[in-house]
């Protein structure tokens, strides 16, 4: 593994990576062949050339695998024990390489195609359970009878006690036609109810709401990350809302997580003119030809906009935000993205696995490398602790990259800086909130809308429908709600909320159950609607128009003229 770290530990050209990634394909043929996993059926078909079986890394792994099967005191675990190396070798290089079994591999593929194949549901974890939060319109969940609140407890006999979200995707998701067995326990159901559902195509759209937030302001949420259609879906939403009276428009990449490179750069050109440069794309020095991407678009978008952007802006979103703010085509507000600017290449390994590794960096129009340090960082820390980096890690190679120490300037002037994702223009913090409180609020919630709290039976819902009209009059969060709420966390010691945290927190509360409610009874999209009329930086954005109608002004007389950027 020392080796392996050394080898891995400097920035490659991509046909070194190749002869890597070479290795790390006869790795898993070697694996598979002891393990019995991975590749299928038959590992035999894919053996690794006499050249690769015989290089000293795969032979010494190889080699430490059959000790540990022969001397070790428990019989071991040989796919966690594979995968675990595998995955261990790519974090030496960084966070973002990865390796993915046929499955994962399978399913990345289908997102990136804008759909997979499932029955349409959102699932998340609650109180350490998994709870469907809403069923996709005229897909086989909702079709089937599955509703807002339902508890999985079972897919396929499967018990789903301790399951993540990941974990219960899996398990719902699968080949087109199949059938899965749903077991849920429903609020106000004595008994557990089984669903047979037959899995069909699913939508997995990038643009995961759009329409008039104002009578002249249109909003975009381009929250489902990057995939083959996004241009085409943004275009789409862009045409519909001007027809509705958009001239301006709020732009939300607020926890979109990437994708595809093209796409990204496709969003770009949507508002920025031919020629004007959006990405460069650069391998380690004097081996890889740098690319520079830019517009070709002759006719761009000119509205104002305002971008919203928050610390899981990552990747592909953060190469959108950064061209605009460069560029001073948008006003960018929020908080600090997260910082990614490593480009992966996708490889395809033998039996239908797959890896991600990271072959260059992407650097914003003026310079900028926003890729935070992780030299020094554990994965944990790296992506969700989001831990300081050691005096080590900040004087590291990525600090090297930058000018005038990491000062950079924009197409109007203004001062950005390189290294930890992309800094808003106007930053406005949202405090976190308590999961504990927003898993107790949608506890009561789903027993409210099933007509299971005593007294309240003007919020009983039925079955959700998107398509109604949400009045802003409906389901008000009364006293005697907030009362029963009080007396439903007496009743629930087990949920640990305290009183003087109900007192403390009482408009969140307020807002939370009302939230769900209006999730059980017109789905996740609309309830999404109604939480941004409160949202701060939703706010905070409106009130940022004047000064994006500034940048829009100036981003006309961009020339497109490579010389004069």
């Amino acid at each position: 593994m020392n080796l392996l770290s050394r080898q891995f530990g400097k920035w490659f050209p991509l046909n070194e990576a190749r002869r890597w990634v070479l290795i790390i394909a006869t790795l898993v043929v070697s694996i598979g062949a002891t393990a019995g996993f991975i590749l299928g059926d038959d590992p035999e078909s894919s053996k690794p050339s006499k050249e690769m079986a015989n290089d000293p890394v795969v032979q010494s792994y190889v080699q430490a695998l059959e000790i540990v099967e022969t001397n070790h005191v428990s019989p071991p675990d040989k796919f966690r024990m594979a995968r675990g190396a595998i995955l261990g070798m790519l974090h030496t290089l960084d966070p973002h390489s990865g390796f993915y079994d046929r499955r994962e591999f399978s399913e990345m593929q289908d997102e990136q195609s804008s759909h997979f194949y499932g029955i349409g549901v959102t699932v998340n974890q609650r109180n350490e359970r998994i709870y469907v939060l809403g069923v996709s319109p005229g897909m086989p969940a909702e079709k089937a009878g599955l509703r807002y609140g339902d508890a999985i407890i079972a897919v396929d006999e499967i018990s789903a006690q301790n399951w993540t979200q990941s974990d219960a995707l899996k398990h719902v998701r699968g080949d087109y036609g199949t059938s899965v067995a749903i077991t849920v326990e429903r609020a106000g159901e004595p008994k557990p109810l089984t669903f047979n559902i037959k899995r069909d195509e699913v939508p997995f759209p990038s643009v995961r709401n759009s329409f008039m937030i104002r009578p002249d302001v249109g909003y975009i949420g381009l929250t489902g990350g990057f995939n083959q259609e996004t241009s085409e879906e943004l275009s789409d939403a862009i045409e519909r809302l001007k027809k509705e009276g958009m001239t301006s428009l709020l732009f939300d990449l607020r926890d979109n997580p990437g994708g595809l490179l093209r796409q990204a750069v496709q969003v770009a050109e949507t508002f920025l003119p031919r020629g004007v440069e959006i990405v460069s794309v650069r391998g380690r020095d004097g081996s890889y030809q740098p690319q520079v991407y830019r517009s070709e678009n002759s006719e761009p978008e000119t509205m104002p906009m305002v971008v919203l952007i928050n610390g899981d802006t990552a990747s592909a979103s953060e190469i959108v935000a950064g061209a605009m703010q460069d560029k001073g085509r948008a006003w960018i507000v929020g908080e600090e993205s997260f910082g990614k600017g490593l480009v992966q290449t996708v490889f395809r390994l033998r039996g239908g696995t797959g890896l991600t590794l990271t072959t260059a960096r992407y650097f914003t129009p003026s310079g900028r490398l926003i890729q935070r340090p992780y030299n020094d960082l554990g994965i944990y820390d790296y992506f969700y602790a989001r831990g300081e980096p050691s005096k080590a890690a900040k004087s590291g190679s990525q600090a090297s990259q930058t000018k005038d120490g990491n000062k950079f300037y924009t197409s109007t002037g203004q001062e950005v800086f390189a290294g930890g994702g992309i800094r808003p223009n106007t930053e406005i913090k949202i405090a976190e909130e308590s999961i504990r409180l927003r898993d107790a609020c949608f506890e009561f919630s789903r027993l409210l809308v099933a007509g299971a709290i005593p007294n309240l039976p003007d919020y009983k819902v039925k079955k959700a429908d998107p398509n109604a009209r949400f009045r802003s009059s409906e389901f008000p969060l009364t006293d005697s709600v907030i009362t029963a709420f009080r007396e439903f966390l007496r009743q629930h010691a087990e949920l640990q909320i305290k009183e003087s945290e109900i007192a403390k927190k009482l408009d969140y509360v307020r807002l939370r159950i009302r939230t769900e409610i209006i999730t059980a009874a017109y789905g996740p999209e609309i309830a999404g609607r109604f939480l941004l009329e409160s949202d701060q930086q939703t706010i905070r954005a409106l009130g940022e128009l004047p000064k994006a109608k500034q940048l829009s002004d100036q981003a006309r007389l961009f020339s497109s003229d490579s010389s004069k950027q």
